[in-house]
């Protein structure tokens, strides 16, 4: 990801900022197949330090043999996109808030 050159996150904003990650990559996911196809739907974002900010997204993703023909790792992987995304989206909004 690139420098926005945005300030330090508050707690509050690094809590939206995960949120909307999350949010985004379960929406990708669900946009896909039918929560009945799921077994397994975890999503972790995390974000570390203050500046640069690091943000690590992770999605553990099960879908039950109904879903053949459903490849679960591109999903995910694309899922970890949308939630990067959205972090980038969220941030450069931040910026255009403070200017």
């Amino acid at each position: 990801m690139v420098d926005l050159g945005i300030p330090e996150l508050t707690n509050k904003q690094f809590e939206e900022v995960c949120e909307a990650a999350e949010n985004a990559a379960r929406k990708h996911i669900l946009s896909q197949v039918s929560s009945k196809l799921l077994e397994k739907l975890d999503i972790s974002v995390e974000a570390e330090g203050t500046k640069p900010v690091n943000f690590t997204v992770e999605v553990d993703l099960v879908l039950s043999k109904e879903a053949e023909g459903v490849k679960q790792k591109a999903l995910a992987d694309q899922a970890v996109e949308k939630a990067f995304e959205a972090i980038e989206t969220y941030l450069r909004k931040l910026k255009n808030d403070v200017q």
